[in-house]
Formats: C-alpha cells, structure tokens, sequence
C-alpha cells in the first residue's frame, strides 16, 4: 500500500518521568523541537510539484515553503517522512516559532521573500515508506536504522536534518536539564524500540519543562482590538469549559497577535453570566468580553494550583497555538498535561 495524504501522525502524552522498562521495554530517546509536526511526501516528477507538506490536521502546505520544494531534489522518489517543522531566524540567530507561523500563512512573492531571512528546515525523526513501500508495521529500531541509512546514502544535508536519538538515559537526561533552555528545544519524546507506528495513537511520552502547558482562551478584558488580559479555561470530564485563570497584562506585540485571531462570542458561551474576580479572593469583579472558546494559547504558570486545576497566581502568556485545537488542551486538574506535539 502507498501512502497519500492526509496520513493521521502518531501522537505523544505529557509525562513527569520516563516510563518504566515494563511500559517501554527498551526505549529510545529523541529530542524535541518547538515547530509544526508535520509529514513530507514526494512522487515522480519535477522537483516543482513533487513534494507534498503535510500539517498534522492534514493541511497541505508546501506551497508556503518554496525552500523546501527546491530541495527536494536531494529525496527519492515514494518516501514519507514524519518530522517537526522548524524555522531559522537569520537575524536573531536562533530558532523562531514567530517566524514558523510568518511562514505558514505566507504565499507566492511573501513566502520566497520570507525564506531568505527565515529558511525552513525539516526535522526527520521518522520515515513511514521509502521506495514506495509502506513501513508502518516495521519496529521502530528497524525505521530509524532506514531513516539513518537515507541520510547516509543520500549524503542528504540543509534543510534535511536526522533528529538526534540516543538510547542511553543518562544522556537524554542531560538534553532534558541542559538543552531545554535553549531557543527552540522543548525537551525530549521518548518512544519503544519495538513500536510499530501507529496513526493516531498517543503511543509516544514527551517531556519537557513542567511549568509551559496550554489552555483555552474564553473571554479578554479590554476590546477586541486591544486585549489586555485573556481569561483561561479547560474542559472537564464532562466537556464543561471550566475556568482555570488569568494572564498578567498582554504586551503590546501579544496582544496584536490575538487581536487578529479572537472572535466574539455568540449567545451560547458557557461563561455567560459568569463573574471574574480581578484577584485572588477578591470581591471586585473584572470587566469582560466573552469570545468563541476555540484559541489555544500556550502559558507559563508557577506551582500555586487550587481547587482541583485553579491557578492562584497570574499565568503569563507566551503564544497562541494555532497548530493545536482545544481538545488537544489538558484537561480541567489534570497534571501534566497530556497535549501531544
């Protein structure tokens, strides 16, 4: 069987610790990139039209990426590859998940513009066919050996790049305390070396740094033009929209950034009638405007969590998360968080 798009992606839970070797077996430890998990096709023809880009949700988007179609050359006919998406900001010197998200809504003349100042790099972890032939049933020791081997054999380089794998735990813990402070990693995914890959299954544990998590944006104080705080929920077991906090006042790039994605809400919120505290515990009420719990945003929150998944504290906002959807959002109390990259 040939893979075609849309090919749903093997998924990752959030995890405190590594699995035990009695969930795991032997386990592989891989390091993880903040970008767009995507999956990368390529077919018979002329390096224009031969690569396909594949989003999780099963978006097609190679026509945002011209820097990778023009080096597709270097990749074999009928191969699928799952990997993260990442972007390179020429200027900062680091990776940027702003200039991943410039890139994705970018086309024609913008997007060849862009690649120059943010080119974009594919980082493989897995390949689900090669030659045509669908590998999917395969142990996954016996994918990374061919994945390796691709790279080796087909001396592939920018923007192709094999995600570093270890099976040596000391190691890993090492990625996991030194490497997540830098730009772009988030930690690391930890899978078994005699998995098959299963489309989606959250068969994979990820961990990273426990005080970055997501939740729903509900309602803002301010306008719709210019939000100053978000007012954050998650849904319980019984898909309740329960809410969970605040954020500290938005910055003014943050909240252009929301502004253009938020939308008011229509007659049937959940949080209708609801009142908000303006702080913790107190009697004043802060003044909101409702709008479509349907934005995911990705915070920072201290420790401080009352009543089941409450924070005390304000959380800050760091960025909205276009490539999730709300139920990809822990749910209301659960810790950690079981989103999946």
């Amino acid at each position: 069987m040939t893979l075609r798009p849309p090919v749903e992606p093997m998924l990752a839970r959030a995890v405190e610790s590594v699995p035990g070797s009695g969930v795991l077996g032997e386990p592989a430890f891989e390091q993880k990139f903040d970008g767009y998990r995507a999956l990368l096709f390529t077919e018979t023809g002329a390096a224009a039209d031969r690569l396909l880009v594949q989003t999780r949700r099963g978006i097609l988007i190679e026509d945002r990426f011209p820097d990778l179609v023009a080096a597709a050359e270097q990749l074999p006919d009928g191969l699928v590859l799952d990997g993260e998406l990442v972007v390179w900001d020429m200027a900062a010197g680091r990776l940027s998940f702003e200039g991943l998200q410039r890139r994705t809504a970018a086309r024609g003349r913008a997007a060849r513009e862009l690649a120059a100042s943010l080119p974009a790099f594919f980082i493989a972890f897995d390949v689900l066919q090669e030659d045509g032939v669908e590998l999917l049933r395969r142990p996954y020791r016996r994918r990374r050996l061919r994945l390796e081997a691709l790279f080796a054999g087909h001396r592939l380089k920018t923007p192709w790049t094999l995600c570093p794998m270890t099976t040596d735990l000391i190691t890993a813990q090492k990625w996991l305390e030194s490497w997540t402070d830098v730009p772009g990693l988030e930690g690391i995914v930890v899978k078994a070396m005699d998995q098959p890959y299963q489309p989606g299954y959250r068969g994979w544990y990820k961990l990273r740094r426990r005080d970055t998590t997501e939740a729903i944006i509900g309602a803002i104080t301010g306008t719709l033009l210019r939000p100053q705080l978000l007012l954050l929920g998650r849904h319980d077991a019984h898909d309740r929209l329960r809410p969970t906090g605040r954020t500290v006042p938005l910055r003014p790039e943050a909240a252009h950034l929301v502004a253009g994605s938020i939308t008011a809400a229509d007659e049937d919120h959940p949080w209708t009638g609801m009142r908000f505290a303006s702080t913790w515990s107190s009697r004043d009420s802060l003044d909101v405007t409702l709008v479509r719990p349907e934005l995911v945003a990705e915070i920072s929150a201290d420790t401080a969590v009352d009543h089941g998944g409450i924070y005390r504290h304000p959380v800050r906002f760091k960025r909205l998360r276009l490539d999730l959807t709300t139920r990809d959002v822990p749910r209301f109390g659960a810790e950690p968080d079981t989103a999946a990259g």
